[in-house]
């Protein structure tokens, strides 16, 4: 079943979501809820015409269910970000699936929220993930040097030697976090609050996912293990050249 509606606080709203998700009492909710917060919310019901809304619409953010009929949520998302859409993603699955949470952000979701959900927690991701893809829009001429790896904040880019390494919104301001700490030791606490925006839970692994997919990308491109280590129950650290290992 697919749900038309498209709800707005105003005719001048302009933060446009995009809900996929088949359960209509749910959606109905989440509408009353952050529709008086200046949000315009659409949804759809079903995968596969979710994936075509996302990739015709010009939408802020994405609300993405795992469990979808006609096409899932990973495959959604699997096909919006082999398309280059770099729309926020916060997907929404069932309590228990925890693979199901570390594959969509393996694949390149931005945040993910475990159903029953706390709508001012729903409210609360939403903003932040706005804040952080806003902030890419605001220039700023800071530019971290270690050792062979450049990382520059106004530019948004990173750069391994003589090349570049494709980061999303969290990966990057995880790296310039740690690298602006180089040589000591991040808590795991701070990055989240930092970062993520929220508390870590006992069970989310979402932080360690991020920061994985950084270490990956960084020891692909230097053909050797990346500077970036993990001290365990504590945080992470972006490691000086000639330091330790």
């Amino acid at each position: 079943m697919s749900h038309r509606p498209t709800i707005a606080a105003s005719r001048a709203a302009s933060t446009r979501l995009l809900m996929v998700d088949d359960d209509a009492d749910a959606c109905a909710l989440v509408c009353d809820y952050l529709t008086p917060h200046g949000y315009q919310i659409e949804i759809e019901g079903d995968g596969a015409r979710g994936l075509e809304r996302a990739l015709e619409g010009n939408f802020s953010l994405l609300l993405l269910d795992v469990m979808l009929p006609g096409l899932n949520g990973i495959d959604v998302l699997r096909c919006l970000r082999e398309r280059g859409v770099s729309t926020p993603i916060l997907m929404l699955s069932e309590r228990g699936e925890e693979m199901d949470r570390v594959i969509g952000l393996e694949l390149g979701a931005d945040d993910f929220l475990p159903k029953p959900y706390s709508l001012r927690e729903l409210a609360a991701r939403i903003r932040a993930l706005l804040r952080r893809d806003r902030s890419l829009s605001s220039p700023r001429l800071e530019v971290l040097f270690v050792g062979d790896i450049q990382l520059n904040v106004g530019a948004r880019t990173v750069r391994c030697g003589h090349n570049s390494v494709e980061m999303t919104a969290i990966e990057f301001e995880l790296l310039a976090a740690l690298m602006r700490n180089a040589g000591q030791v991040v808590r795991r606490e701070e990055l989240a609050r930092g970062v993520l925006e929220r508390e870590l839970t006992a069970f989310d692994r979402s932080l360690d996912v991020h920061i994985g997919k950084v270490r990956r990308k960084l020891s692909d491109c230097m053909n050797c293990e990346a500077p970036l280590k993990t001290v365990r129950g504590v945080g992470f650290v972006f490691t000086l050249p000639g330091a330790p290992s």
